[in-house]
This record gives structure tokens, sequence and C-alpha cells, in this order.
């Protein structure tokens, strides 16, 4: 029971990825496959795939419907650290250059992109004769899934439990009522209790209603979403779903973030040998061009440039912060209002402040290994990657007490301390915060203290596995 497994996201590392749910569908089935599941990928044959993927053709096509439409699909197959990976070609919907949209907003057709996906996924699955216990699908691009199997595959997938992960509830795929009947669903799925959601048609409601298990990425999360500061008009869907709603922390792949191999920092070094951590410093002060002295801490930040990630409270206290005995690095794109504020401070502290708008994951493992603290003051942050990685590069958390930050990271002063936290969100909560991890980045006894504490944490996917496959196994009750 709950053996074979069907993992369908949009986006999967290093095939394509534009943010953490990429790297949680390349880390999780190979953990699933550990822990004795039979697990195959299904994601989309973007162009990023063509560009660098390895792959054949399985030779199956399927047909799918697109409102009164007919069309092809070509399945192609790869490998994902030796999971099956099944990838769904349709080059009038995803040879593009990015994967859901342009700077200047999203594809006009993601609609009938992921219905598409969606129902080529499940015809696929048909052709290469898989039989499915569980349908595990990933955010709104693949939640129509879940009432095709409620209504026109019902009897094709019978026993099939559905599982529902939501990694950032503000994605919700909001569509117009009038392209309703291009999802094929009857009529009646379009009402309040389905996919009908403030005169929208919600895609991720269609999900959260239709699967048999909702989870999110983290215990703190799946309470949060059921308030209305963070549940983004959702809130009372998922308390009516509470008892099916879990909380299963995302893991960090230590096969990729680990000191002690990582193949990108100038010296390898582990919790009993730290002096390649002064080697990664001086190293990432290279990188961003400035200077400091070793009784200064370096804060590292790697990020989307975004007001959820906490730049606005951030930017409002950066010039008090600028006063005090510190360096700051950032890496990372986002809003065009942070690109041109911290372009602007760059060149205002120059010694102090080294700002690079772009992405370069060489620079983001240099900015874990190099820094001695990493700064998250996110508004909202459903699960978080970067303080699981920090904590085994020894490079300190300081976080606001949200989501996953919350779950994982514990402030300093209580038992067993692993970084600093905050809970206000605001500049001053921050600001207080910072000013307490340098005071005890003085008292170098105690900061080499809560190192070792942190480089002793564990946030390996085995744990979230086992959890998944439990829960594999409830959505497969009352079938």
């Amino acid at each position: 029971m709950g053996k074979n497994i069907i993992f369908v996201s949009s986006e999967v590392a290093s095939f394509a990825k534009t943010g953490g749910l990429a790297d949680v569908s390349a880390s999780l089935p190979v953990a699933l496959k550990a822990a004795g599941a039979n697990v195959s990928v299904f994601m989309p044959f973007y162009r990023h795939v063509s560009e660098g993927a390895e792959y054949e053709d399985t030779g199956i096509r399927v047909k799918v419907l697109i409102g009164s439409r007919i069309i092809e699909v070509e399945v192609l197959k790869g490998s994902l650290g030796g999971v099956a990976i099944y990838f769904i070609k349709c080059d009038e919907y995803f040879d593009r250059t990015e994967l859901y949209g342009t700077p200047g907003g999203d594809y006009f057709d993601n609609l009938e992109r992921f219905i598409l996906f969606s129902r080529g996924v499940l015809e696929a699955t048909t052709a290469l004769k898989l039989k499915p216990d569980v349908f595990h699908l990933n955010d709104w691009q693949s939640a129509l899934i879940a009432p095709y199997l409620k209504s026109a595959y019902a009897e094709r997938f019978k026993g099939a439990g559905v599982l529902l992960t939501i990694h950032n509830i503000a994605y919700q795929g909001s569509f117009s009522p009038e392209y309703f009947h291009l999802t094929g669903l009857p009529g009646s799925f379009f009402s309040i209790d389905g996919l009908e959601f403030y005169g929208k048609m919600s895609l991720l409601k269609a999900g959260i209603v239709y699967s048999d298990v909702i989870t999110t990425v983290s215990e703190a999360y799946s309470r949060e979403i059921q308030t209305i500061e963070y549940g983004f008009g959702l809130e009372g869907v998922l308390k009516g779903r509470k008892g099916d709603l879990y909380g299963v922390l995302n893991g960090a792949d230590y096969d990729i973030w680990d000191p002690s191999k990582d193949e990108f920092i100038v010296e390898k070094y582990d919790k009993y040998y730290l002096g390649g951590k002064k080697k990664c410093r001086e190293d990432l002060l290279k990188e961003f061009g400035v200077k400091t002295k070793d009784s200064v801490p370096v804060i590292g930040i790697v990020s989307r440039l975004a007001d959820q990630k906490g730049f606005d409270i951030l930017s409002e206290a950066m010039e008090e912060i600028m006063k005090l005995p510190l360096v700051i690095v950032i890496l990372g794109t986002g809003e065009h209002k942070y690109h041109e504020l911290y372009k602007k401070l760059h060149k205002k502290y120059p010694e102090q402040l080294g700002v690079k708008i772009t992405f370069d994951n060489t620079v983001a493992h240099k900015i874990e290994a190099g820094s001695d603290i990493f700064l998250m003051p996110s508004r909202y942050e459903p699960c978080g990657l970067n303080q699981m990685y920090s904590l085994r590069y020894g490079t300190i958390p300081l976080v606001r007490a949200t989501g996953g930050l919350d779950d994982t990271i514990t402030d300093f002063g209580e038992k067993g301390s692993n970084g600093f936290k905050f809970t206000e969100y605001s500049s001053k909560a921050l600001l207080a915060k910072i000013k307490e991890a340098l005071a005890i980045f003085k008292k170098k006894t105690e900061w080499m203290e809560l190192i070792k504490r942190a480089m002793k944490c564990d946030f390996s996917w085995e744990r979230s596995a086992k959890k998944y496959i439990e829960l594999y196994k409830k959505s497969q009750k009352n079938k």
C-alpha cells in the first residue's frame, strides 16, 4: 500500500528551476526511493530541459483534450538520482524562454499549458502502465489532477490516493471562469465547494478540495495558512480540511550542501576542522571586493529581493545597520525597487556592503561557507532551506520567527540554541536582534559553542520521506 508513487511537479532541479519547489522535487523522490517507495517523477519538457539534460524518447505518444482541441503529446524519459523522470513534451506550450512568464507578466495561456500537463501526466501514466497507488501533486500547476481523478479519470485510477503539497499559498493559479470549459471538468465542479474562488477559478483550491491529504512544508506554516494573515483567502477552505492537513518539514540535500565536500568553496571544512571556514571568509570578501577585520562579522544574504523575504524592513533599517561594525554581502534578484536601492547603498558604503544583483550558484555556496551570520528576516517563509544549509556550514542563522524558520531555529539563550530569532515584523526588532548577535560574536567562546551546536543539526530528507510514506498510506484509506 502506498508504494507506487507518481510525483508531479512543474519544476525539478537541475532540469528547470525558479525556486525551492525545484529543490524539493529533486531531493524528495530520491529519498522516497531510499525509503522503499517506487517513484516516477513527471514534469514539463521546457526549453531549459532540452538545452541541458540527458533524455531519451520512450516512443509513447498520448492524446490530450483541452476544451474541444485534441493535442498529441510526446513522452520522454530521463534519470534523477536513479529515479525515473518523465517529460511531457509539447513545444507549442513549453518551448519558451521562461517557465511561467516573462518580467512583463505570466504567459497568457498558462491555464491551457497546465491543463495539458495535468491531463498529459494521467494519459502518460496509463500508457506507461505505471499502476500508481498515490499521486503526489505540487502547487497549483499540477493541482487539476485532483479533480480529474474525481471525474473523468476516476474509474481508470480507482483506489489511487491523492496528496497535494502547498509550497507557497500565495501562488494559486487563478483564472477567469469564462475558460472553465477548457478543463473538461463537469459544470458542477465550478461552485463554492469546488474551483470557484471569489468569482474566479482557482487551481490550487481545486487541489485542496479534491485531494485526500494536504501537506505543506513546515508545521508552523500549516498553522499559519489557516489564518487571515497568511491564508491569502484560502484560510476558510483549509480550516475545513484541517483534519487532513499536515506540516512536513522539507529536508536539506547534504550531498550538495556540506562544507566537507563542497566543490564550490576554496577550502573544505567540518565541525572538527574549522580552519577552512576562515579561508572561505577571506575568499568571500575578495569575491565581493570588501575588506574587514577578523573581529567584524560578515552577514550573508542569498534571497529573492522582495517584500516577502523581509526586504522592506531590512531596507528601513539599512542606514542604522551600516553604522554597526559589520559587513553585509547580498546575492539575488527580485523587485526592481530593491535592485536600485541596493546598488545606491553599495555606492554609498562600498567598504561595508557587497551586492550582486544576479543568481550565481557558486557565489551562493561561497556565501554559506564564508559568512559568519546568515540573514533571513522574512515576512513569511513556508519552509526555507538556506537556514538549514547555514547550520551545516557553521554560519549562524538570524531569522524571523515564521513558518519553517520558526520550526528549525532556536533563539540564542534558549536550551539547544542554534541561531538568533525575532518575532515582531519590524525594522526595529530586526535591528535589535542584529545588535544582539554582534554582542555574542565578540564572545569567542560562546560563539564557537554556538557554531558547534549549529553544525550538529540534522535536517536530512530521510525523516521527511518516512513521514510522507505514512501520509501516502493515509491518502489511500477509505478508497
